[in-house]
């Protein structure tokens, strides 16, 4: 098996992981740079980085040309959210504009580039890198990303006819240390009006796998409409981020939905809980902490997947499905190599089996 050989950027929770995979001897890829931003992990071994003892001698650079100079088949990149657009778009385009191709996880609007509600001012300095450079981008992520565009798709296609398809996030976030206060305003009080639940900001932000399931379904939709509910606290909430103090929000829920000839046809779901007692009338899946797909149609279809870890780490489901992300994209390396430049989605995209994973 010929490695393909890549520079990792950023080494926060998901990219610290993949750096593990990656460097515990996955047989399908080469690390030859690790870029940060931090300048506190500037000249740190990757080994170190991610727990391992073991140096790689890969030590991190914050300096782009340093790692664009490697000329490696790939970068991927796992940095901020699209709170950091300049950013991102700094470090993605120096690659693209050398030849590289770029496997991300941030910028979730890239999901579905084409979507009217993402600004043109994150999506032409990529455009333009990619011409320049003949290279392809590639974004993907858990949610927006495969659980509810993968999904929902592959299952879409064992189906004659589907009445309705809806994509749902069910988790319990009371170990989960991201960014949700002002997002989601989970901790905030219900007076406060999180970013997201601005219906154009949530439909941009999490919203772009709905118009590309319309797209694969060969339909256009007439709109696309949102509903955000909030859910109350009556007693103090301990979480890994602090304690969410009773009268605060702890659970929210949200869809955001592809409407067709009057009809809700696709929508996205999610109950998002500090605790899993939390809204208890709210949905729930079968197990806890699971990503569910339901499709009314000839045949209806459920499906829910959960993500664990069994290593005895003790790690939380949400960290898991942070390392299935992270995966994602870079097992996605090989076959994004092989596309013609420009933007990539996952209707681009052949079968990723996983090549090297079983070994």
């Amino acid at each position: 098996m010929e490695k393909k050989r890549v520079v990792l950027w950023g080494t926060g929770v998901v990219g610290s992981m993949v750096l593990a995979e990656i460097l515990d001897g996955h047989p399908a890829f080469e690390l030859v740079g690790v870029g940060v931003s931090n300048p506190d992990k500037v000249g740190k071994d990757a080994s170190e980085l991610c727990g391992r003892t073991e140096p790689s001698g890969v030590l991190a650079t914050d300096s782009v040309e340093e790692l664009v100079a490697l000329q490696p088949d790939a970068l991927v990149h796992y940095g901020p959210t699209a709170q950091h657009a300049d950013e991102n778009i700094r470090v993605m385009t120096a690659f693209l504009r050398a030849g590289i191709d770029v496997c991300s996880t941030a910028m979730t609007p890239w999901v579905w580039p084409s979507m009217t509600q993402t600004p043109s001012s994150w999506l032409k300095p990529i455009e333009d890198a990619c011409a320049e450079g003949g290279a392809s981008c590639f974004t993907t992520g858990i949610d927006p990303g495969f659980a509810n565009d993968l999904f929902p798709m592959t299952l879409m296609g064992l189906c004659g006819r589907v009445d309705s398809v809806r994509a749902s996030e069910l988790l319990d976030y009371t170990d989960y240390e991201g960014d949700y206060e002002d997002e989601m305003g989970i901790g905030r009080s219900p007076e406060f009006t999180p970013l997201l639940e601005i219906p154009d900001l949530l439909i941009m932000a999490w919203g772009a796998t709905v118009p590309m399931i319309a797209h694969a379904a060969g339909i256009e939709l007439d709109d696309i409409t949102t509903t955000w509910e909030k859910w109350v606290t009556p007693e103090d909430r301990k979480t890994a981020k602090g304690v969410i103090e009773a009268g605060n929000v702890a659970a929210i829920r949200f869809t955001i939905n592809g409407v067709f000839q009057g009809r809700e046809v696709i929508s996205l779901e999610h109950v998002n809980r500090i605790g899993l007692d939390a809204a208890p009338d709210w949905p729930a899946g079968s197990g806890d902490d699971v990503y569910r797909v339901d499709i009314e149609g000839s045949p209806s279809i459920v499906q829910e997947t959960a993500f664990r870890f069994t290593d005895g780490s003790g790690r939380a489901p949400a960290v898991a499905g942070c390392l299935a992300t992270g995966m994602r994209a870079l097992n996605a390396v090989p076959a994004v190599n092989d596309l013609p430049p420009g933007w990539v989605t996952p209707l681009d995209l052949p079968l990723i089996a996983g090549v090297g994973t079983i070994r």
